[in-house]
């Protein structure tokens, strides 16, 4: 068995998170691998193999991030397209996604087992059409549009080509249900169980009394188009990450991801059980 690390030393203990994390694993028998530009931070480490993450997340049986929210997300999107799985290891202020804090470390020896349960989660595929050609990407959590010079938008919003409304907001956010718990959450969206395949569309600030958060069928090709009335361009980000900008006119297709990230599950926590926990107690 393989396990490659993923961590994130900006974050508060994650360096002696993952040598713990490697010794444990180590001690499982199984074989981990971290990526070069970490070779210092684990020289003493004669167990471990040092290889490129992008080759890691292809030939590894789980990747373990280390860190936060933000860290699983860049994670996963090396996983796209393969069959590795991905273990979330909080280090982080919330880590929502994350499978394991980093004081259950112990528990990293049922991977060995196969002591643990698999979560599907839907992936959404975002695409730019313009002159120049398309421009595609993958998320997880979602895809944002918002004015890139703050002031209110106006955009419209097709299902299968199908008129669903034309608004006036701050931006508008479409959403998988692992994403429904991220800023969709903070911005008046419900909460999805992960399990439930949709596509969330949640309006940013709408300028209106009546607007409220529409979940679509996964099989839905939505359509955002950008008719402000302005030079300025609504700025279009995936997962927190700039993607393009969009000018008055153009538009963005957003649909089922092609493929799914397979999360690891190695406690046992329900869904709910782990939102009560993150989301209910206050952040120190």
């Amino acid at each position: 068995m393989k396990a490659a690390l993923y961590p994130n030393f900006q974050k508060p203990n994650a360096l002696s998170c993952a040598r713990e994390a490697c010794d444990v694993l180590a001690e499982c028998g199984i074989e981990v691998t971290v990526s070069e530009i970490f070779r210092n931070d684990f020289a003493d480490k004669s167990h471990i193999r040092f290889e490129d993450i992008k080759e890691s997340a292809k030939t590894a049986d789980v990747v373990l991030a280390i860190g936060g929210d933000g860290t699983i997300l860049r994670c996963a999107k090396l996983l796209i397209g393969s069959d590795t799985k991905l273990l979330g290891i909080n280090t982080g202020t919330l880590g929502f996604m994350a499978g394991l804090e980093a004081n259950q470390l112990d528990k990293l020896s049922l991977l060995t087992t196969g002591d643990f349960e698999i979560s599907q989660r839907m992936t959404l595929d975002v695409i730019h059409h313009s002159s120049e050609g398309d421009i595609a990407a993958t998320v997880l959590n979602e895809v944002s549009a918002r004015s890139g010079s703050f002031r209110i938008c106006d955009f419209e919003v097709y299902s299968d080509e199908y008129l669903v409304g034309r608004y006036r907001a701050d931006g508008v956010l479409f959403s998988t249900p692992s994403g429904s718990t991220a800023y969709a959450l903070s911005a008046g969206g419900p909460v999805i169980e992960p399990d439930l395949e949709c596509i969330e569309m949640t309006l940013i600030c709408p300028h209106s009394l009546f607007s409220r958060a529409t979940l679509f069928s996964p099989g839905r090709i939505l359509r955002m188009k950008d008719t402000t009335v302005r030079d300025d361009s609504m700025v279009i980000n995936v997962d927190g990450e700039h993607f393009i900008s969009l000018r008055k006119d153009e538009s963005i297709e957003i649909c089922r991801g092609k493929n799914n990230i397979n999360f690891i599950d190695i406690i046992g926590n329900s869904f709910h059980e782990s939102l009560c926990k993150k989301m209910c107690k206050p952040i120190k």
